[in-house]
């Protein structure tokens, strides 16, 4: 399999992980919100909004073949692993879970994804080089 290939292969990866992670994250902020009588607080519902908002980033500037991507895979790793931290203290929670997982991998695919693109000093007019 030819190189371009298995990177498309792998951005396609990312990216999907990226939006079913933002969508995971979304659905168990509303499920807070509809929970009445728990107290669920206000960073834990802060922090799901920010993974959901730097997972789709993520997912556009790949899309797009941004020169920025590298850097929103980075803070995604960073936000999904604290969000799945925050999710996994309601272990007995279903959705909690399923959201946690979600971010984990989320996390590992980005993380992956940043070591993919380098920026070389003589490369033209600064474009990044996939490798």
């Amino acid at each position: 399999m030819p190189i371009n290939q298995i990177q498309d292969s792998d951005i396609t990866k990312t990216i999907n992980t990226c939006l079913n992670c933002a969508r995971s994250c979304t659905e168990t902020f509303h499920y807070c919100l509809e929970k009445k009588g728990t107290a669920f607080s206000g960073k834990h519902l802060s922090l799901l909004q920010i993974c959901v908002e730097s997972c789709q980033l993520s997912a556009r500037l790949l899309i797009a073949g941004s020169e920025f991507s590298h850097q929103a895979c980075e803070l995604t790793f960073e936000v999904c692993e604290a969000c799945a931290t925050e999710c996994e203290r309601y272990e007995d929670d279903e959705t909690f879970k399923r959201c946690a997982a979600n971010c984990r991998r989320c996390a590992e695919y980005c993380r992956a994804m940043t070591g993919m693109t380098v920026k070389l000093p003589f490369s033209e007019k600064g474009q990044s080089l996939r490798i």
